[in-house]
């Protein structure tokens, strides 16, 4: 085809080359596939029989730019299938990834280029290698021999089929959820079924009901709609109906069952691994993490469990007897009772709950405070800019900006759910950081995206606390994006290793229980109002409620993904079963048999979590012990943040996590820091 007709194969004329998102047709993306895939073949080849002698430049950098063209255009597709799918664009999804994943394989399994690269990896010591260049060298050697470079070619056809397989499995079990879970809608009609409801969740509710056509109150699978819903409805029968419905995702027996898909994952993983020379996919996975083996994942996870799981049985004490007490009857907590117990406690104990934060959590409030805290910390500035073209009409795009004025990145936000769209919440990047050829520093395109209570006729998009929570986490990736300042794609932002990945998210969340923040970003959207400093202080005094059931709800999140992932042999056997299993001494209410998350687990089936969701507990070992420097220093202490930005969040991956961490830190990490956050053990006097 003609590159000029195609606007994803053209140059990108558009404000700081940002995607033509207006001009793209669903129909260019395969041809554009195609040319750049056939593109970056032809680029390997010109590394393989280049005449010259392998060396740093001509073969390791060559191989790290071969498909700039074929990146530009993934970083454009998979972000729109995640944020605004349609079948047209999944059925070009599970066509075209077959033909990713056999350009990787072409690659990795390519013998005359791995002995290049072998040939420049074995001279290292002779080529002059600053840090980020011997980071480059050894993680391109790495993934060489971890992608099968070394294994007999009757074990390379092996990996080509079992790699291909694998990811057209993960992408069915990602589309298998959504599908199964955009089909359900509860719609309700009478004020019984809606008691308890506050005014805000019944409007948003009547407002989707409209939408589609309908008189009542629906409701759906998506966290605006179902969170609410099981912490507030008054019907127990309901809350039960909505969990059912929830934790039935993908596990219904039907067309979009992922009961199979789960057991051929791990069966492949595990012959992968096992190809590969590990005893199970998890050390082929941690191998290249900071935990390093299974041994160390568990301990974390057991010395969580050791301090949080009484802490957590104590809740469900309390929970438990204050359920009895108010509905006057012997109930026995179920987990559709949990959270609506629970408010109702906090409620009483705190005297604080979402509908009295709402309204000074409007949207547009809060994006300014989380703005405004990155200008605050890093001299940072974002100015919105209506010209960029926007796959979505809700999406906007903001420019970037240093304190010098520099331009840094584009940022787009996409905030609300609708059909076509994953639920949670995530950042992405449209295009990385790095230098061209030429030298030059190529900056960031990066998103982050929200499922948010959408606006009614009469009120914004007005935020829960745990909203504002999620909106800093997927900030504080954006900032390890925005700010990269690495020569290479593949090591700038967030490409570092799994487990300390989330320490950038994680970090911004602490400033949210921070008086002095949200002192200065919390207005009230009728009447500009600043929020009460007693509202404050109760939005700080809870923010360890319940923090035990909490912890060990992620550690059994972390105990199943190292089940599935330390099987030592194929697993044929049911599913839930499994999962009960795995996951059981972390377990505070006991589950009903039927119900079933790996059926709808992405992070561990489709999102590259796997053997990793300990991460975010070890990460979050991490932030509470970076933070302290910031409560030690002041919260907003330029210096401190100057030091988080030099050696964490502009660094990408250029060098090994713990030796960042220790530079910023001055120590290596404790998990003292999380337990006095959490309260769990006291602060000295």
């Amino acid at each position: 085809m003609e590159i000029d007709k195609n606007p994803l194969l053209e140059a990108w004329n558009t404000p700081f080359h940002t995607p033509p998102f207006d001009r793209i047709r669903t129909s260019d993306y395969e041809p554009a596939f195609e040319v750049a895939i056939q593109e970056q073949k032809e680029a390997i080849d010109r590394i393989i029989h280049n005449p010259a002698a392998p060396d740093f430049a001509n073969t390791i950098v060559a191989i790290e730019r071969s498909g700039e063209r074929l990146e530009r255009i993934c970083g454009v597709f998979f972000n729109v299938l995640n944020a605004d799918a349609n079948d047209e664009l999944m059925a070009i999804s599970e066509r075209i990834s077959p033909k990713l994943t056999a350009c990787a394989n072409d690659i990795y399994l390519n013998n005359a280029l791995f002995e290049r690269v072998q040939a420049v990896y074995e001279k290292r010591g002779q080529w002059g290698l600053d840090v980020e260049d011997r980071k480059l060298l050894d993680e391109t050697y790495r993934a060489f021999q971890e992608r099968g470079a070394t294994l007999s070619e009757a074990d390379k056809e092996t990996y080509r089929q079992l790699s291909t397989e694998l990811s057209l499995l993960s992408l069915r079990f990602e589309q298998n959820a959504l599908k199964d879970k955009q089909r359900f809608e509860m719609l309700l009609t009478t004020e019984e079924e809606i008691a308890g409801l506050p005014d805000s969740i019944r409007e948003a509710a009547a407002h989707r009901a409209k939408e589609k056509g309908r008189t009542g109150w629906l409701f759906t699978l998506d966290a605006p709609s179902y969170v609410p819903f099981m912490r507030y409805a008054d019907s127990r029968a309901l809350r039960e109906q909505l969990y059912r419905a929830y934790l039935s995702i993908g596990n219904k027996g039907d067309e979009f069952d992922n009961k199979e898909i789960v057991r051929r994952i791990v069966n492949i993983r595990l012959q992968l691994a096992n190809l590969l020379g590990y005893p199970d996919y998890a050390s082929y996975e941690l191998s290249h993490k900071m935990a390093k083996d299974g041994l160390h994942v568990y301990r974390l996870l057991d010395d969580l469990l050791t301090a949080y799981k009484p802490v957590a049985m104590d809740e469900l004490h309390t929970v438990q007897g204050f359920a009895i007490g108010l509905s006057q009857t012997d109930i026995e907590l179920k987990p559709w009772d949990w959270s609506y117990y629970s408010e109702k406690l906090k409620d009483i104990r705190f005297q604080v709950n979402d509908e009295m934060t709402r309204p000074y959590f409007s949207l547009e409030q809060v994006r300014q405070g989380v703005f405004g805290l990155a200008t605050r910390l890093y001299g940072i500035t974002f100015r919105a800019n209506r010209d960029i073209p926007v796959y979505h009409p809700e999406v906007q795009a903001y420019e970037v900006y240093d304190a010098d004025g520099t331009f840094l990145a584009i940022l787009y936000t996409d905030f609300f759910p609708r059909e076509g769209k994953q639920s949670g919440a995530w950042m992405n990047s449209v295009k990385p950081q790095y230098h061209d050829a030429e030298g030059r520093d190529s900056r960031p395109q990066v998103i982050i995206v929200m499922n948010f209570t959408r606006p009614t006729d009469t009120k914004p998009s007005l935020l829960t606390y745990d909203e504002v929570e999620t909106l800093l986490h997927e900030f504080g990736h954006a900032l390890h994006g925005i700010l990269a300042a690495g020569r290479y794609a593949s090591l700038s932002g967030t490409n570092v290793y799994q487990d300390f990945v989330e320490l950038p998210s994680q970090i911004m969340e602490n400033w949210l229980r921070q008086k002095e923040f949200l002192d200065g970003m919390a207005v009230h959207y009728q009447t500009g109002e600043r929020i009460p400093a007693d509202l404050v202080q109760k939005l700080i005094d809870f923010s360890n409620f319940n923090v035990g059931y909490a912890c060990c709800r992620q550690v059994s999140f972390g105990l199943l993904d190292m089940a599935w992932h330390t099987l030592k042999e194929p697993f044929e056997g049911d599913v839930p079963a499994f999962e009960k299993a795995a996951w059981q001494r972390a377990v505070v209410i006991p589950d009903i048999p039927e119900a079933c998350m790996s059926t709808n687990f992405s992070h561990l089936f489709a999102n590259g979590y796997a053997a990793g969701y300990y991460g975010y507990k070890w990460a979050e070992v991490l932030d509470a012990d970076a933070f302290s420097l910031f409560q030690e220093k002041g919260i907003f202490n330029r210096e401190v943040a100057q030091s988080f930005r030099d050696q964490i969040l502009s660094k990408g991956g250029t060098e090994d996590p713990a030796v960042l961490y220790r530079r910023f830190r001055g120590k290596d990490p404790s998990i003292d820091a999380l337990l006095r956050r959490n309260g769990i053990i006291q602060n000295e006097e």
